[in-house]
């Protein structure tokens, strides 16, 4: 009996048939990952994320199966073709690879060998010799399809063109096309070799271990099958795809030589043609086409897990931060923002030529706008930068931090900066972006393309669709697991919550101009084309801080509150007495508020989310500073131990910024005192270690980096907070605001700073 899809994917993912089928409803039912994971774990029996995508991603790929099944049934049968036995076998096929080998016969096709041998009369000759027949002699029954007028000249002509028929129907052969696929996937072997005109060609030198190189297709890791494809891309490597030829032919001969005579013989050579000149050029196709998938995949997932935890940093919160994107050659811009980001000014210091100058002008600002963070972008200069600004005698309570600026760049130069910012140009909003990194790390980099961040693994290289679709997930899934705060945010961010997207984003944000802040979430339903569809989706992962009912700013979903409104009614309170008080919530009884829609794994949900309503998720904000001393790569010496941030996790190791501008590895061998299969289960994005240096190369300008007997941040207190340095969220009372000046004023006094060291 054939099984179901839901049967199918139950069995892969080892769950219930009846969690994949529920879950496939709500996603027909156009449900997004988010809200099921959170809002319906009663119908899923609490799947998460992955595997809710997982589900989504299969059930599609089977119903595109399922086309193409039937779209093959259909063609079939317009020739004539479709036999009972043909029809079951198509039906019964479970991969586009089956499907594709039983439809090879049928399939329209340009003029081939075979069919110019079948059209001078050579299919009986071949038939002859399929049969392999021990009375019969080749030479002899080919001498009767000599003719002149069709083009077979001689017995041999004959006996070529009946071969040629035999060759096509061996490559069309489903099964033997199988056998040889796996053949090909089991030992097929990469062999790459550089091309002649490329040895000495600088441009080729970053390929040198590829030069000759030779590794099994089954185990070679996702970045060198991409390294080895991009170089071929780019004509500096030959790639051949192989088994041995031996197995090969040793396949197709047990299956298709039948008798040790001279029709056999005719059999034997006709299968070593079918491979040399169709099958193995169509494997290794297909094999290129497969170990590309299962690299792209591999790359998208180490990508897609960089990328949330990055997405997911720690923020800073709502401060007051003067940014600065250094840059000594023309100067550092610098921009002071607000607690919500707002600009409210910008400037070009220029601390190398200029040291007073900028000096001045840095400490002006901190005064003026009673700042609380100074923020540094990690580019060309930063070093020195932080140095200069460490070095200025500035309030206590300021903190000093290295951001990493990976992708503000892009967003300065989008078309998203220009509608923010259409007055400034490039350079102010990039510093801007470094500024809002640090407040709030996900509400900035919803900006910025993800591919544009800088955690990615060959990104431009992996199919493009599939990735897209792998980092929106992502993206959404930290934004709604974080939730996004209404009236303050952005409509990029916006668009990323449950249900929502573009335009009711940006209908969300017209509303809001117009009508002013959102006093309850039931006022959404007043937006423009928000319809109860995506109220649903959407309303569980918006807050609204201010509104009269607190659980508005809650996780807890509207179509929950009758719920939590019969528990404070059973205790005789408020729902507000419900959020502030512990002793309260501890008297209430799950299961007798359980039903069909809420049952425990909700109500558990909610009382967590009364304990502490709209919690960020995000761990607890710190400071960081590199090693003392260390600018660049030349002061890097072996043995070393320094401070660092990990900006990449690959397959093969880590990538560390140690704060000379150019990233350390530490190679998986060097992550642990043991064996390690995934460096993620050491280290992740934006973690604090401790390295040591196992070597540098300055003229390639790398660096080995070892965690072995180095810190692993992240888990305890960083080293600088060790030392007394504190946590943003414990380093006192920010400064007192400065009182609101006349614009003409403070303009003059920042004019006669500038005038004195002119």
């Amino acid at each position: 009996m054939k099984k179901t899809h839901f049967q199918i994917i139950a069995e892969e993912l080892s769950i219930r048939e009846q969690q994949v089928e529920a879950t496939v409803l709500l996603l027909d039912n156009d449900a997004t990952v988010p809200f099921i994971a959170r809002y319906r774990k009663e119908a899923t029996d609490s799947l998460d994320e992955v595997a809710i995508a997982q589900i989504r991603d299969r059930i599609a790929q089977l119903r595109d199966l399922d086309k193409r099944r039937e779209a093959i049934l259909k063609s079939i049968d317009e020739q004539g073709k479709l036999t009972d036995d043909l029809k079951k076998l198509i039906e019964a096929a479970q991969t586009m690879a089956q499907l594709e080998d039983l439809y090879l016969p049928y399939k329209p096709k340009r003029r081939t060998r075979a069919t110019i041998a079948r059209e001078k009369g050579l299919e009986p000759l071949a038939e002859l010799l399929w049969e392999q027949a021990a009375s019969t002699d080749p030479e002899t029954e080919a001498a009767a399809f000599i003719d002149a007028e069709k083009g077979v000249a001689n017995a041999d002509e004959a006996l070529a063109g009946a071969r040629d028929i035999l060759a096509e129907r061996i490559n069309e052969d489903s099964q033997a096309r199988t056998e040889i696929r796996e053949l090909f996937w089991e030992q097929g072997i990469y062999t790459t070799q550089v091309l002649p005109d490329k040895v000495k060609d600088p441009d080729a030198q970053k390929y040198k271990d590829y030069f000759e190189w030779t590794e099994p297709v089954k185990t070679a890791p996702s970045h060198r099958v991409l390294a080895m494809r991009r170089a071929e891309s780019e004509n500096i490597l030959s790639i051949d795809i192989s088994p041995s030829e031996e197995e090969a032919l040793m396949i197709l001969e047990k299956r298709f030589v039948k008798s040790h005579n001279p029709c056999g013989e005719q059999v034997k050579t006709a299968a070593k043609d079918a491979y040399k000149r169709l099958l193995k050029s169509s494997m290794e196709t297909e094999i290129r086409l497969l170990s590309k998938k299962q690299a792209d995949t591999e790359a998208i997932t180490v990508f897609a897990r960089n990328l949330k935890e990055l997405l997911l940093s720690s923020p800073m919160g709502q401060k007051r931060i003067l940014a600065i994107d250094p840059g000594f050659r023309t100067g550092c811009k610098v921009v002071c923002l607000d607690e919500q980001g707002k600009l409210l000014h910008n400037d070009v210091i220029y601390p190398d030529r200029r040291a007073s100058e900028a000096a001045q002008m840095v400490k002006f600002y901190c005064e003026k706008f009673a700042i609380q963070a100074i923020a540094i972008g990690n580019g060309t200069a930063s070093r020195e930068t932080e140095t200069f600004v460490r070095e200025l005698d500035l309030p206590s309570n300021i903190t000093v931090i290295m951001v990493n600026e990976s992708g503000a760049s892009v967003y300065s130069a989008s078309e998203v900066a220009r509608e923010e910012f259409p007055d400034h140009d490039i350079t102010v909003r990039g510093a801007v972006s470094i500024g809002r990194r640090l407040a709030d790390p996900l509400a900035e980099l919803v900006k910025i393309d993800p591919k544009s961040i800088g955690v990615g693994q060959y990104q431009h290289d992996v199919d493009q669709h599939q990735l897209k679709q792998s980092l929106d997930d992502v993206v959404m899934s930290c934004v709604n697991a974080v939730g996004v705060e209404v009236n303050t945010a952005s409509k990029q961010l916006l668009m990323y919550v449950s249900g929502l997207g573009p335009q009711l984003a940006q209908n969300i944000i017209d509303y809001r101009n117009q009508n002013g802040a959102f006093k309850s979430r039931s006022e959404l339903k007043k937006v423009p084309r928000l319809g109860d569809k995506a109220f649903e989706q959407a309303a569980g992962f918006l807050r609204i801080s201010n509104s009269e009912n607190p659980l508005d700013a809650s996780a807890v979903h509207p179509e929950s509150y009758p719920v939590v409104e019969a528990m404070a009614r059973d205790l005789g309170c408020a729902v507000k007495d419900l959020v502030q008080n512990d002793g309260l919530r501890a008297q209430i009884d799950l299961k007798k508020y359980a039903n069909e829609q809420f049952g425990l794994p909700t109500l558990r949900d909610i009382m967590q989310e009364l304990a502490k309503p709209g919690r960020d998720p995000r761990e607890q904000f710190e400071v960081f500073e590199f090693t003392a001393g260390i600018k660049e790569i030349e002061d890097v010496k072996v043995g070393m131990s320094l401070k660092g941030i990990i900006t990449n996790v690959t397959n093969f190791g880590a990538f560390v910024d140690i704060g000379v501008h150019h990233n350390g590895l530490i190679h998986i061998s060097h992550l642990a005192n043991r064996y390690v299969s995934d460096p993620n289960e050491i280290v992740k994005v934006n973690q604090k270690v401790e390295v040591t240096v196992l070597e540098v190369d300055l003229e390639r300008k790398r660096i080995a980096l070892s965690l072995v007997g180095g810190g692993q941040g992240g888990t305890q207190q960083s080293q600088s907070q060790s030392k007394g340095q504190k946590t943003a969220n414990q380093s006192g009372k920010p400064q007192k605001k400065q009182p609101v000046e006349e614009m003409d004023d403070w303009q003059s006094k920042l004019q006669a700073l500038k005038n004195k060291f002119k």
